[in-house]
């Protein structure tokens, strides 16, 4: 196993990371290092918060979890340090803004599902006890249709017996 050292470890990650965004594929066919320990140089980035993609993808075509870690990143910056950060990373602050909008909006709409889940939730119990009713409804009535069928099987099985006689 070759050892690398951390400057040369820390560069070739920053290929894998925005305006680079090389394909780890690509990164390990120029640098000659394993595809294996590229993996887990960016893995390893990743444990540590940075935004590693290495998927040679653009920013839009980014996991929601790497822009997510985008948003987490930048959340304490003011403008001018978002700018900065933006500039080096070949992003526009407007993406990162849209990222974040987006990801305030996912919780909006989770609790907005989880409301719609309980109402539709109380409508099928309400339908489920409906149903419950009208089954236990039919089954009496069947039952009652059944009484009537033996009773008249027997009645039928009574008149045959007494016009033998």
């Amino acid at each position: 196993m070759k050892h690398y050292s951390p400057e040369r470890k820390e560069a070739v990650i920053k290929k894998m990371m925005p305006p680079n965004n090389l394909r780890i594929s690509e990164l390990s066919k120029e640098s000659g290092i394993s595809e294996a320990c590229l993996y887990n140089w960016r893995k390893q980035a990743n444990l540590k918060g940075r935004i590693v993609p290495g998927n040679g993808k653009n920013t839009e075509q980014w996991s929601s979890e790497d822009k997510f870690s985008l948003v987490v990143t930048t959340s304490n910056m003011n403008a001018a340090e978002l700018a900065q950060f933006c500039r080096e990373k070949g992003l526009y602050v407007e993406q990162v803004q849209a990222w974040k909008t987006a990801c305030m909006q996912a919780n909006a709409q989770h609790e907005a599902q989880q409301k719609q889940l309980k109402v539709q939730a109380r409508a099928d119990k309400q339908t489920i006890k409906t149903l419950e009713k009208d089954l236990t409804r039919k089954e009496k009535a069947l039952a009652e249709t059944a009484a009537l069928l033996v009773l008249r099987k027997k009645l039928n099985a009574l008149w045959d017996e007494s016009e033998e006689d």
